[in-house]
């Protein structure tokens, strides 16, 4: 396997900037003002395109077009014009307004809703969700590299994919894990000082984070405005965040952070 964002589809280029881990996250207690949308109208409607392939340009600045594919793999509720989706041959999972956006060019429809596949051994699945791991990469010289990080879900639709994060990129994204886990490239963390699951009150926690604005203060002081769009069911304070402007999906434990 090769590390994160190295792997990329034939013709494409990885649009992948990192973002550093350290900093801080905290709840506003007021909600951003809302960014005004942007003048273009679209030929398509936010509908529910979920389990699609699609295909599209992608125009930024005065770069050159580009062409992605890929697989929508979900819609989020708040804001159900973001669609999150795994475009052929890279890892992370990217999430754009794509009716809206005015990079993404000529959106197709290549396909009606792909058939969700099945996980080979569902009781591993569930050994290994909401685990901290050691995931180990080969980069180009063959050498083995370990990134720690923690399994956050199966990822919708595509069922043999699974969600993950780094500790050393705390972007969202989707490998085959239990194929990595049976080659011995994927290593349970056992966590003494881990908190049980069972202690904490899901009634109010996992609901009640959905749709908070958060601040994030980054290394140079400067200041960046995102939103909670989903929680982890295995650990509700770990959280999915889009900012605004950036079309990764970052992950956080916001009670860590806080």
């Amino acid at each position: 396997m090769k590390t994160p964002n190295s792997q990329e589809a034939e013709g494409q280029q990885t649009r992948a900037v990192s973002r550093k881990a350290t900093g801080s996250a905290n709840m506003m207690k007021k909600k951003a003002s809302q960014k005004k949308q942007r003048g273009r109208t679209s030929s398509l409607p936010c509908s529910n395109i979920v389990g699609c392939r699609i295909s599209h340009g992608w125009k930024e600045g005065d770069e050159p077009i580009t062409q992605w594919k890929g697989t929508v793999l979900d819609q989020v509720p708040i804001n159900p014009c973001l669609y999150l989706i795994k475009y052929d041959g890279i890892d992370c999972v990217y999430g754009l307004e794509l009716n809206r956006d005015e990079r993404v060019l000529s959106l197709k429809i290549l396909s009606d809703r792909v058939t969700s596949t099945q996980v080979s051994d569902a009781n591993l699945a569930n050994t290994i969700i909401g685990k901290s791991v050691k995931h180990m990469f080969e980069d180009k010289h063959g050498s083995k590299d370990e990134w720690r990080g923690m399994v956050l879900a199966q990822a919708p639709i595509m069922k043999a994919w699974f969600y993950i994060t780094y500790e050393k990129d705390p972007v969202l994204y989707t490998y085959q894990l239990l194929d990595d886990y049976k080659e011995g490239d994927l290593h349970i963390i056992t966590e003494s000082n881990e908190s049980p699951l069972a202690e904490m009150e899901p009634g109010e926690v996992v609901y009640g984070l959905i749709g908070k604005h958060v601040e994030y203060t980054k290394e140079d002081g400067s200041k960046q405005i995102g939103i909670v769009i989903h929680q982890i069911e295995a650990k509700p304070s770990v959280c999915f965040i889009k900012f605004d402007d950036d079309f990764h999906i970052y992950v956080y434990d916001l009670m860590k952070m806080s």
